[in-house]
């Protein structure tokens, strides 16, 4: 059984997302283990804001949500002050995941 690390780069405003955060939610409900990595533009609804309703709702259902650390201070985004769910993350975990198996997905 393999789990997933979805990696997110894409501005939600201006190109759709709905898709790859409904394969997220169907990944975990067929019992997969899966992290979505927000990197880039993609950091934009790590904000408290109506398109972070989504990235809420993941987590609760058992999606891991994690923000770039660098994207996040790139953007003026304080970690401290993320979405419910969200947290900041480094880079290191693509390979960390990577080493333990996880199959990476880029959008």
């Amino acid at each position: 059984m393999s789990d997933y690390l979805l990696i997110e780069s894409r501005d939600p405003f201006d190109s759709g997302c709905s898709h790859y955060h409904q394969l997220a939610e169907d990944l975990v409900r067929s019992g997969k283990k899966v992290t979505l990595l927000l990197v880039q533009n993609g950091v934009l609804p790590a904000r408290p804001c109506d398109a972070s309703k989504a990235l809420t709702d993941m987590s609760r259902q058992g999606v891991e949500i994690l923000a770039d650390d660098f994207s996040l201070q790139e953007r003026g985004i304080d970690p401290g002050s993320l979405a419910e769910g969200v947290m900041a993350a480094s880079l290191e975990i693509v390979i960390e995941q990577m080493v333990e198996g996880r199959k990476v997905l880029w959008h």
